[in-house]
């Protein structure tokens, strides 16, 4: 009578069947390592770059908005000019306050460039708006504060204004009006190459509140060139057209 197989023999792995999925083991884990070191880096830079991208596009977003939420405001006689300067690099104009925390106002805000270690950066400033007719905005009478960087490097950001007649030009200082619009020119600050997501936008106040209630030119001399009030027609009556 044959007795029954020796079911030892048949149970678990030999030692040379251990080393070779160890082995085995090892090297599937050296090429998910390797791959991974490889493919990391790039998603990273990706990541990085997406996130740029957005951070410059919520940059973009504010400054256009800050910069059409501008109004014609004059610190000093009723005629005067109203406070809005800009050049290539910086632009200085007055808006409704807008700090969560403070007080319904008016305020001065500056959009200048400034450098750091990181290159240059287009940093936001406020300061109170003063009124008074000794002042004007190149005197550096106005003191900023709470700056804000709301674009930098590898980005560089320049300015150019534009009237009625849309001609554009590098800079607005001392004019009897606000620009019509403003172009926000954004560059590589390596190559000065000009980017395609560079924008412009509208000034939405064109004349003081005055105008609105204003009966003669002497009161609102930036009216259209006929001298028509808001509240007059051209036939004189006092009526409008229609």
């Amino acid at each position: 009578m044959t007795g029954a197989p020796d079911q030892s023999r048949c149970a678990g792995f030999t030692l040379v069947e251990a080393l070779a999925t160890t082995l085995l083991m090892t090297i599937i884990l050296a090429a998910l390592a390797t791959i991974t070191a490889q493919w990391l880096p790039s998603w990273d830079r990706g990541f990085a770059r997406l996130q740029g991208g957005r951070v410059l596009a919520a940059g973009l977003e504010r400054l256009t908005n800050d910069i059409a939420a501008a109004q014609y405001v004059s610190t000093g006689a009723a005629n005067e000019p109203p406070l809005f300067d800009g050049d290539e690099l910086s632009v200085t104009f007055v808006r409704t306050t807008l700090a969560p925390n403070a007080a319904t106002g008016l305020e001065v805000v500056r959009l200048a460039e400034a450098g750091d270690k990181q290159g240059p950066a287009l940093v936001r400033s406020t300061a109170p708006l003063p009124i008074g007719s000794d002042f004007s905005p190149e005197n550096g009478d106005l003191l900023f504060a709470n700056p804000v960087v709301m674009i930098r490097a590898p980005y560089r950001v320049s300015f150019s204004y534009a009237g009625p007649d849309r001609v554009w030009q590098s800079t607005w200082h001392g004019q009897v009006a606000l620009p019509r619009a403003v172009r926000v020119s954004l560059r590589d600050n390596a190559t000065s190459i000009i980017l395609g997501v560079s924008t412009s936008t509208l000034v939405h106040a064109e004349l003081p509140a005055r105008c609105a209630w204003a009966s003669t030119v002497a009161e609102c001399p930036m009216l259209n060139p006929n001298g028509v009030s808001p509240k007059h027609s051209s036939n004189g009556t006092g009526r409008s057209g229609g």
